[in-house]
């Protein structure tokens, strides 16, 4: 979205200072990671980001939308601060405004407890030929999903939009900004279950998506989730199930995973490849194919050939191995019950000459679920064999206390550069390391620094 500071003041109800012709070609509400001729939000989180508008300034920024006067803050030369009365709610209403404007836009919403971001890079590769943007992150929140509407191209027809659901009421939110006509759930499970109670909070919250939909629009829902019968979509929308299952209005048959855990499978007659690491990558690539083929009309042909050229995001089940011969599953970015167990597999299906090593810290947002939810990993670890498991912080240890009683070799570690210097003194060549932790817990500096350490 091409704007002006004045226009910005305009349907913001703001004050300009400084150029209000200076030009804005991109938002951002990151300060380190942003275009030149963007626009930076300066909103209040963890960090205040009236903080970082100097250093907006300096990276090419032209523009900042702020809520309050900044002394010593003064825009450069042909740049402009935009003063509002808050910050998120404009951003918010900026999006709304500029999404309305484009009718024709077709917005796809892609939810779920886990698998969003993955699936959302998928179907946005299937439907590169038609004209599509995503962001290249995991911008699925109240802020993060209006910097993706308002980033969205004047000449693309389709956003692929990843939305959050952490509390009730955040999905229907995002949708009233966004407008989808085609909605994916990945699953529904434990994730943000301190905020929203489970998986039938979870799935409360997918369903907040399901009934946004407009009557005409298309629903590509899980087969195989045990939640999925639960979920109903508005009056109108067409909905179509994709698995195993054999009630599946679309069925995945016949997975394969080659030494590096890259998986095929078969869907419509036709053999997919996924470029990704894990089996659980399966139902991720099957809803994007299916959402493309029913919701655009892209042939299975088409969309195999865009699927195979996908890469993997970073530290989401990233494989690297180290020249010393270590192999390194870097699942760091983030971690909930399903996607704990789904990396777990990784580690245990992955073909190894050495030993497979579980590097675990804490699962953030479970609430009162939260212990049980570190034990039941633990167990996992168990069961399936797992060698060595080094426990990173007090999630970390729940998990080893249920993995004890079948895993010989058990570490602890306070946080993660105690976890690295662990790590280093047991990973030898021929061994797997995974790690995987909530982000919060810092886990990708183990994998990160193991590759810098052997290069």
């Amino acid at each position: 979205m091409t704007t002006t500071a004045a226009e910005i003041a305009h349907h913001a109800g703001g004050v300009v200072t400084g150029a209000p012709d200076a030009v804005v070609t991109s938002w951002a509400f990151d300060s380190r990671a942003l275009d030149p001729g963007a626009c930076f939000v300066a909103l209040n989180g963890d960090r205040d980001g009236h903080d970082f508008v100097a250093a907006a300034f300096a990276a090419g920024a032209t523009v900042a939308m702020v809520s309050r006067p900044l002394p010593g803050v003064t825009p450069p030369p042909g740049a402009a601060l935009v003063q509002v009365d808050d910050v998120l709610r404009r951003l918010q209403e900026l999006a709304g405004a500029a999404r309305i404007a484009r009718p024709e836009l077709r917005v796809v919403a892609v939810t779920g407890s886990a698998g969003k971001t993955s699936t959302k890079d998928l179907l946005a590769a299937i439907l590169a030929p038609l004209g599509c943007y995503a962001s290249p992150a995991s911008y699925n929140n109240e802020f993060g999903l209006p910097i993706t509407l308002l980033n969205a191209p004047a000449d693309v027809g389709v956003v692929v939009a990843e939305m959050g659901e952490r509390y009730p009421g955040d999905i229907a939110a995002l949708c009233a900004i966004a407008r989808p006509a085609v909605g994916i759930v990945t699953n529904v499970g434990f994730a943000h279950a301190e905020h929203l109670g489970g998986p039938e909070g979870a799935a409360n919250a997918m369903g907040e998506m399901l009934a946004a939909l407009p009557a005409g629009g298309l629903a590509v829902l899980n087969a195989d989730d045990e939640w999925t019968p639960t979920l109903a979509a508005a009056p109108g929308v067409d909905v179509v199930t994709v698995g195993t299952a054999a009630g599946a209005d679309y069925r995945i048959e016949d997975i394969e995973l080659d030494e590096h855990l890259h998986p095929t499978f078969v869907l419509s007659g036709r053999r997919f490849e996924v470029p990704l690491h894990g089996e659980h990558q399966v139902v991720n690539a099957a809803l994007a194919v299916v959402a493309a083929h029913v919701g655009f009309g892209v042939d299975l042909d088409l969309a195999a050939g865009a699927l195979a050229a996908v890469r993997p995001a970073s530290w989401r089940l990233e494989l690297q191995i180290t020249p010393d011969g270590v192999t390194i599953l870097n699942d760091a970015y983030n971690a909930n019950p399903a996607s704990m167990d789904a990396a777990l597999r990784a580690l245990a299906r992955i073909p190894t000459t050495g030993r497979r090593i579980a590097v675990l810290g804490e699962m953030h947002e479970l609430g009162t679920h939260s212990g049980e939810a570190h034990a039941a990993v633990g167990r996992r670890v168990a069961e399936l064999g797992i060698d060595v498991l080094i426990g990173v912080g007090a999630g970390g240890r729940a998990i080893a206390d249920a993995a004890s009683v079948a895993v010989a070799e058990i570490s602890f570690a306070d946080d993660a550069g105690e976890a690295l210097s662990v790590v280093a003194a047991v990973a030898v060549a021929g061994d797997t390391v995974l790690v995987k932790a909530s982000r919060a817990v810092g886990l990708e500096v183990v994998a990160v620094q193991l590759l810098r350490a052997a290069s």
